[in-house]
């Protein structure tokens, strides 16, 4: 799937989970990945890019990166760098160890995080981004200290608004911690400075005054980005998602199994990017959840 994906432009993939780390084979996977090349692709002007008009290189390698809860990162950080992993995104919830604890139900877990951080970054898988899901009531008293994290541990810490994918169904827009809430906290303990993205990037990114240390935000609640959106996600089970709230799956792996060509592959990926949501209508009267909740798609 994925050298079919890579022949047609794509340019960055994303290893998520689950947790992909407790799989077995994942560095001989990345290494596999590390294989493909982009092809088709003409050099893209980042003249639609805000606050830029530098011409983008042709990319010679894919873009690899994993997204992980950073508990076996240690061990496996410089193996997946040797075999050609680029990034690697840490998801935490709180950057206090024993608040860490009392989330994840696991003692010492913070530290063996932290560790994992830190070796990524002394392996070279920079920018180390570290992934925090705020929710009212839970952990947004964090905003601050991850802003601190990110100044003295020379990470990227990117806030996630609260979306309605998890299992029990309680989300509410009562409990979303707003991207204008997140940058009036983290302005109140140091000032902070956009720095130009393109338009497909979700998360809209800021540097801090002094220029040590760097956050991100992604909105997809109160700043949807859903017409610059390039993205779609491949299930563990082989279904093609065109969006995160897709109330329907495209399963490429049934037509893999019948012997469907490269050509038929293509014609068929093309045919579902091509109908891609205009956009999720989050918050919105005829909303429908969507129709795999995040354990089940892959987060």
């Amino acid at each position: 799937m994925a050298r079919v994906l890579v022949s047609l432009g794509v340019t960055k993939i994303r290893i998520t989970g689950g947790e992909p780390l407790l799989r077995k084979g994942v560095v001989d996977f990345v290494r596999e990945l590390a294989k493909l090349r982009p092809q088709g692709l003409k050099p893209v002007n980042k003249s639609a890019a805000i606050g830029t008009a530098e011409a983008m290189p042709f990319p010679q390698a894919l873009d690899i990166a994993i997204t992980t809860n950073g508990h076996l990162l240690a061990d496996l950080a410089k193996p997946l760098k040797d075999a050609g992993l680029n990034r690697v995104t840490v998801s935490m919830d709180a950057v206090d160890a024993e608040r860490f604890a009392r989330i994840t139900r696991v003692p010492g877990g913070f530290d063996h995080v932290l560790a994992g951080v830190r070796a990524s970054r002394e392996a070279g898988l920079s920018p180390v981004k570290v992934n925090c899901v705020l929710m009212r009531g839970f952990n947004e008293d964090q905003v601050v200290p991850f802003g601190k994290f990110a100044r003295e541990e020379g990470v990227i810490v990117r806030f996630i608004e609260f979306m309605p994918l998890e299992e029990d169904r309680v989300w509410s827009p009562e409990v979303v911690v707003t991207m204008d809430e997140i940058l009036e906290r983290m302005s109140e303990y140091r000032p902070l400075v956009e720095i130009p993205h393109e338009r497909s990037e979700t998360a809209r990114r800021y540097r801090f005054d002094d220029g040590i240390g760097e956050i991100g935000i992604i909105a997809p609640v109160s700043h949807p980005f859903c017409g610059h959106c390039s993205r779609i996600r491949i299930t563990s089970d082989g279904k093609i998602r065109t969006c995160l709230f897709s109330v329907w799956d495209h399963d490429l792996h049934e037509l893999m199994r019948r012997g469907a060509s490269d050509d038929d592959l293509v014609g068929f990926i093309r045919d579902v990017v091509s109908k891609k949501e205009a956009r999720h209508h989050i918050g919105e009267p005829d909303f429908v959840p969507a129709s795999r909740t995040m354990v089940h798609i892959g987060g």
